[in-house]
């Protein structure tokens, strides 16, 4: 498993599964699960943004942490298109110019993991994934109904 990090809001609308594109200046042979962190910076001014004004943002939530793993997801594809300048379809998230690492099952963590982030793709520590793995373990527990 590799982690990415995402300044907020961004990384709160990855994790509300609206956002299912990272706009990335760099492309990625890497497809799989995928941590998605809250980097420590936070862009203000896409706070007020419509798009992250849709997902709900909220700087209360749990969500809009900063220097912590608030969700899963897998890396599905990368769309190489815009960054040259060729016309694609993945959505009103995509920059031009950019690699669009296209996003699929997206699952917010129920409450965020503190962990160091990383600039571009990066491996998490075995005891984060480990936490990771547990807190998605004890989740799925709960959800299943007793008989």
């Amino acid at each position: 498993m590799q982690a990415i990090s995402v300044q907020q809001p961004w990384a709160f609308a990855i994790a509300r599964g609206v956002k299912d594109v990272f706009n990335q200046g760099l492309p990625t042979a890497y497809r799989g699960p995928l941590l998605i962190h809250a980097s420590m910076r936070v862009d203000l001014k896409a706070c007020d943004s419509p798009g992250i004004q849709a997902a709900g943002w909220d700087s209360r939530d749990p969500l809009a942490t900063i220097g912590a793993v608030i969700a899963t997801a897998e890396l599905a594809d990368v769309c190489a298109a815009a960054s040259r300048d060729l016309p694609c379809d993945c959505g009103p998230w995509a920059d031009p110019g950019v690699y669009h690492w296209r996003l699929s099952n997206v699952r917010a963590l129920p409450r965020p993991i503190v962990a160091l982030g990383r600039p571009d793709l990066w491996e998490p520590k075995p005891t984060l994934l480990i936490e990771v793995q547990s807190m998605l373990d004890a989740e799925a527990a709960r959800a299943v109904p007793r008989v």
